[in-house]
């Protein structure tokens, strides 16, 4: 049983790690957007928080099933 709690950790280590990663590149790319073409930083910025946010959902939720499976 611990074997499984210690994967469960792991699991949702990566799980936090890989949505890190994941937001840390989108904020880059639309900051580099922005810098090419200011006028667009409104769509820009919504499109980059919806994505922020459901890659948040899904890591929120890997994390859960990860500890639900401990």
């Amino acid at each position: 049983m611990t074997t499984i709690t210690g994967l469960a950790a792991i699991g949702a280590g990566l799980a936090a790690m890989g949505a890190g990663m994941g937001i840390g590149r989108i904020g880059g790319s639309a900051t580099e957007a922005i810098a090419r073409q200011p006028e667009a930083a409104p769509k820009i910025q919504t499109a980059m928080i919806i994505a922020a946010a459901l890659i948040e959902g899904v890591a929120l939720f890997a994390v859960v099933v990860a500890l639900l499976v401990a």
